[in-house]
């Protein structure tokens, strides 16, 4: 199956829609290779060619699951990995790292990993503000020319820190969380990258599942789920924002899709420099989200549900404190 694609920046081409893979290694409860390699398969079959990971998930298997699968594939596919972020096994703090010598082992490790010897978009994951991002984008750079990386990203980075950045060498994507119920980027990041030409890829278009609708006040996270510690998932701040699910929910209805499909609809039909990288563990979600790539809404649709929503303040932070750490940076 063909999937329209979209461009990144002045030269990467991938299907307009990614797949997210991080779920299927932590942070959202148990997991199964075997399921997730099988969830891989199918989102080539169905058309996606644009996969996204990072050092960081796991850490480390995340990267040498998708190794695995790049080993049983022969289907082209269009890698994103991210580095910039230390943690521990079973740890949710971190650290953030930015220094040249970092970013050079950390693009070798992901190589190997991934069983590569080339990364079509390598991310820097967090921006440290005590190292200046001249310093890593120079290293970035170098890899560029070695060919071992062929495209730059920053992710959760401010405007002034992407323009210094995109100086020393043109970025093609910035990854931010932007979803129904995230859009600070609209502001002034998305603007920037479109005054530059740079892609942008938003992570958690459904809202770590919250805009599918299935989400209430009494839902309960299994084992491992880190949304069970965030914010905007306790129950008090889920009880003011089922709200938004309600509008989402009721406009899907009109349009005959389900509340995912929706979200995802409305976030390409803000730009086609817009590719979000909607994540699962599983088959039926996954065509789920693929179907909404046939889904057009028009620009009455999107102002409709966009002023519907704006009567509605999200209450909580997206992550913990420790979490925020890094963004915006």
């Amino acid at each position: 199956m063909l999937m329209k694609t979209r461009q990144l920046g002045s030269k990467l081409n991938v299907s307009m829609l990614g797949l997210g893979c991080m779920g299927m290694s932590e942070f959202y409860g148990s997991h199964d290779d075997s399921v997730s390699l099988r969830v891989m398969a199918r989102a080539v079959e169905l058309g996606i060619d644009f996969f996204d990971t990072a050092d960081m998930y796991g850490p480390h298997h995340n990267e040498e699951l998708i190794g695995r699968f790049l080993k049983e594939t022969k289907t082209p596919l269009k890698i994103a990995t991210k580095f910039g972020i230390n943690r521990k096994p079973g740890e949710y703090k971190r650290t953030i790292e930015n220094s040249r010598q970092y970013a050079r082992q950390a693009c070798e490790a992901s190589l190997k990993r991934l069983g590569l010897d080339y990364i079509d978009l390598y991310y820097v994951h967090r921006v440290n503000p005590e190292q200046p991002v001249e310093d890593v984008m120079k290293e970035l750079s170098l890899l560029v020319e070695e060919g071992k990386i062929g495209n730059i990203g920053l992710c959760e980075v401010s405007e002034k820190t992407l323009r210094r950045a995109h100086a020393v060498h043109p970025i093609s994507a910035v990854q931010t969380e932007y979803s129904l119920w995230s859009r600070d980027v609209e502001e002034a990041i998305l603007p920037t990258c479109r005054e530059l030409g740079i892609g942008f890829v938003p992570y958690s278009p459904l809202g770590r599942g919250f805009l599918t609708g299935s989400f209430n006040s009494g839902t309960q996270f299994e084992e491992g789920d880190f949304r069970a510690n965030l914010p905007r998932f306790s129950k008090e701040a889920l009880q003011v924002n089922e709200g938004i699910t309600k509008v989402i929910v009721e406009a899907a209805a009109q349009k005959q899709c389900t509340p995912a499909q929706l979200s995802l609809a409305w976030l390409m039909a803000k730009g086609d420099d817009i590719v979000p990288i909607p994540g699962t563990k599983r088959l039926r979600y996954l065509e789920e989200n693929i179907a909404a790539t046939e889904i057009a809404l028009s620009s009455e649709d999107v102002e409709t549900l966009e002023a519907k929503l704006a009567l509605i303040s999200v209450v909580g932070e997206r992550y913990t404190p420790e979490g925020m750490k890094g963004l915006n940076a």
